[in-house]
């Protein structure tokens, strides 16, 4: 039962760490295109900052959570 609550947790962290990496990629190519034709700064903020967060819990929660042999 433990061992499957450490995967769920694992799991988690890697859904979390992969929609932070969209949410940075997004930014950064709205912020891009963007630069050409006038900012859109609240979609580049809102990406960004959700892609941060996420990623940095996705990490957190990756890093924090430990296996154990059995």
């Amino acid at each position: 039962m433990n061992k499957i609550l450490i995967m769920e947790k694992r799991l988690f962290g890697i859904i979390l760490t992969v929609l932070g990496i969209i949410g940075l990629v997004i930014a950064a190519v709205n912020l891009l295109e963007d630069s050409i034709n006038g900012r859109d700064i609240k979609s580049i903020l809102v990406f960004g900052l959700l892609g941060a967060v996420f990623f940095s819990a996705g990490i957190g929660l990756l890093r924090n959570t430990k296996d154990k042999a059995t």
